[in-house]
């Protein structure tokens, strides 16, 4: 009789365990912090999935691009494997090789491949950019009238599809089939994630915090996938990685379906919600505006670099690959470090939002055009941690203004809003592995490092616009409008209040700003 005890004993712990889990989910701040889990996940899950293919791409391409060589000319087999050194490598071919001839064709024959998979490559890369960047205006629109939670489960859905396409592609057109559908994956994913984020924590300086945290996130998935990615593929096998990316994300939209259950009866009650404010009219904000500028500003040196600097490193300092690679680690510390300090001073000084993001876009001016004077790789490791620095201190800064300023304008609802700022990102990313390749080949690349270092100090004073921007007062939201009860809900979790001044039709108004010049043509837009 003894063993039956703890047998009749299990049923009863799995129900206790059960009721505690179910009791835990339902607290609304376990549950929110859950949700930031799974929206860290899954941003650090995209950009692993981005970065990951950094060391694997070339490989891919070249064994794609080398096989329909092979029957047209014999000498192709003699091709160095697909390094960024081929060029070195096949000046020592060339010296092994016995006739005269040899040497002239096996030293001009891989130029052109060369230069047509780094063509491949780079189109590559921007194509996910691209996809993302057209598809964010309509599932801005979509996460708006459909809440957070099932756009959230649907860009994970197509993350997972897309790894599982990348661990099984065998030629460049499913590689870029793959890369393309990530995009479309991410434009709900990152923009649903970061919205969820906004929505679930309505105060500052939990807001700025939790915003950092998944900015931190982000960083570290960039920071460790390309050394993940090349392990992996290396000592186990092409599909390793992605195997394993697509296992996480299989499991984080469990998990999203667990915590929020997004097919449930409240969730199908969210969708019912007012509907936010169009992604067009928040472009036409003019305070938006300026901080979707700033936003595609900061990023531009960073897009530019990653593609470039490798060949001027290799030219300038003679670094070989390992040292191209491993310039960028040390910038994750600076990066943690800057959104640690903008949280920190965010909650004591809000209202000095703009000024973190300007100081922040005057490192990456100052960092940007120190680049090209580094001749040393110690010069260079500081110059890109400040280029980092920079850029955190932007991002954290910027991306919480975005959400008070739906909130202080227009309905608080983040769908759009965040959208317009994956827009600001993507069109640097579409643009930099395409156009970066270009621009140093025809003006250089200190030319093109000292531009970006020159726009992004001049931008930096177009944030005093954004001085007035902490004395707004939050309206009251639609929702308190019609229903006169207080906010409740998915999108009606923050607290609002009227503001004190109306306009002459009674309307509510803001105080004064640097843009009242041109709120009445605005104001008569909306109206229309």
């Amino acid at each position: 009789m003894e063993p039956e005890a703890p047998a009749g004993q299990a049923p009863a712990a799995a129900s206790k365990l059960s009721e505690a889990v179910g009791a835990a989910l339902q607290d609304p701040r376990r549950q929110r912090r859950l949700v930031l889990v799974i929206v860290c996940v899954a941003l650090f899950l995209d950009n692993m999935l981005y970065m990951v293919i950094v060391p694997i791409v070339p490989y891919y391409v070249h064994s794609a691009s080398e096989k329909p060589t092979l029957t047209s000319k014999v000498c192709v087999t003699t091709l160095p494997p697909p390094t960024l050194a081929n060029a070195s490598a096949d000046t020592v071919n060339t010296s092994e090789s016995s006739t005269a001839a040899m040497p002239a064709r096996s030293t001009a024959q891989p130029q052109y491949p060369t230069d047509n998979e780094d063509v491949k490559i780079g189109v590559l890369f921007a194509s996910k950019a691209i996809l993302q960047l057209l598809v964010n205006p309509l599932s801005g629109t979509f996460i708006d009238r459909m809440s957070y939670d099932l756009p959230l489960l649907m860009g994970l859905g197509v993350l997972f599809a897309s790894t599982v396409m990348f661990a099984f592609a065998e030629d460049y057109a499913t590689l870029f089939a793959a890369r393309s559908l990530q995009g479309l994956g991410s434009a709900f994913a990152d923009t649903s994630g970061i919205a969820m984020i906004a929505d679930k924590y309505p105060e500052e300086p939990e807001r700025s915090r939790a915003l950092g945290l998944a900015l931190a996130f982000i960083s570290f998935g960039s920071l460790v996938a390309p050394p993940f990615g090349g392990f992996l593929h290396k000592f186990v096998g092409k599909t390793a990685p992605f195997l394993v990316l697509a296992m996480v994300s299989l499991l984080d939209a469990l998990l999203l379906l667990v915590v929020v259950k997004p097919f449930s009866a409240a969730a199908r009650a969210r969708a019912n919600l007012p509907v936010g404010t169009p992604i067009h009219r928040l472009m036409l904000d003019p305070y938006i505006a300026v901080v979707a500028g700033a936003l595609t500003t900061c990023n531009i040196p960073l897009a530019f670099l990653e593609p470039t600097i490798a060949t001027w490193m290799e030219h300038t300092m003679a670094a070989s690959e390992w040292d191209a690679g491993i310039a960028w680690l040390p910038a994750f510390v600076p990066h943690v470090l800057g959104v640690y300090l903008t949280v920190r001073l965010a909650a004591r000084y809000p209202h000095l939002q703009w000024l973190y993001g300007a100081f922040g876009l005057a490192v990456i001016g100052a960092s940007s055009c120190l680049v090209p004077a580094c001749r040393s790789f110690a010069p260079l490791v500081l110059s890109l941690c400040g280029l980092c620095f920079g850029i955190a201190l932007v991002d954290t800064a910027l991306l919480p203004t975005l959400a008070f300023l739906v909130d202080v304008r227009h309905v608080s609802v983040y769908g759009s809003v965040y959208a317009i700022a994956d827009i600001s990102y993507c069109v640097a990313y579409a643009l930099g592995p395409i156009v970066a390749g270009h621009i140093v080949h025809s003006l250089g690349f200190e030319q093109l490092s000292l531009v970006m270092g020159l726009a992004n100090l001049l931008y930096a004073p177009v944030l005093l616009l954004l001085r007035n921007v902490g004395r707004l007062k939050r309206s009251r939201s639609e929702r308190d409008v019609l229903l006169d009860e207080p906010p409740q809900g998915l999108y009606d979790a923050v607290r609002l209040r009227e503001r004190p001044l109306s306009d002459r039709e009674g309307a509510p108004r803001s105080p004064s700003g640097p843009f009242d010049a041109c709120e009445d043509d605005y104001d008569d837009y909306t109206r229309s």
